[in-house]
């Protein structure tokens, strides 16, 4: 599988969006396969690994963020379901899960429900280990805030909009993985 090529697919312009999205999962992969390198024990799947955190993030270009110059109709909080969508279409769809439940630290539909949000009334929570190595990456990484990497600290801050189920997990996977 060649990750580039489905990147280049959706984001065929070298623009800002396409720059951002590559800086960021690039953080994100070299993150996630960091901690592979740290913890053998965990048996992770690198290439998969990789692939996966590649793109995550894929789905962003159809939401509406204009600052990090996405345009598209959905809100933000859809990036993963959607960019699930595009790459299950492409015939991923392990790495479609990676991009479904890597929003916050997961989202439960319990989270759903009660916050109405606009999202398929389902578990997005990560699952295998590989995805929740992703997930755990990805929160020290901002799109805004491409030239650095987040505290512990203030990657636990930024997932308290997403409730306290989220920090829990963040908390477990700081144990696990640093």
């Amino acid at each position: 599988m060649n990750a580039r090529a489905i990147i280049d697919k959706y984001y065929p312009e070298e623009n800002q969006l396409r720059y951002i999205l590559l800086t960021h999962s690039k953080s994100v992969a070299e993150k996630a396969l960091s901690i592979a390198q740290r913890h053998p024990e965990l048996n992770l799947d690198i290439s998969f690994l990789e692939e996966a955190a590649m793109l995550h993030d894929i789905g962003i270009f159809e939401c509406n963020a204009d600052g990090i110059y996405c345009f598209g109709a959905y809100p933000y909080i859809c990036h993963g379901y959607l960019g699930a969508d595009l790459v299950r279409k492409e015939g991923y769809p392990r790495h479609a899960l990676v991009c479904e439940r890597h929003t916050g630290a997961g989202i439960s539909l319990k989270q759903i429900v009660d916050h109405n949000l606009p999202l398929p009334h389902r578990d997005m929570l990560p699952v295998s280990l590989e995805e929740q190595v992703i997930c755990f990456a990805d929160k020290f990484y901002s799109k805004t805030r491409l030239d650095r990497e987040k505290t512990v600290d203030e990657a636990r801050s930024s997932l308290l909009k997403f409730g306290e189920d989220g920090l829990v997990r963040f908390n477990k996977w700081c144990e696990c993985f640093l």
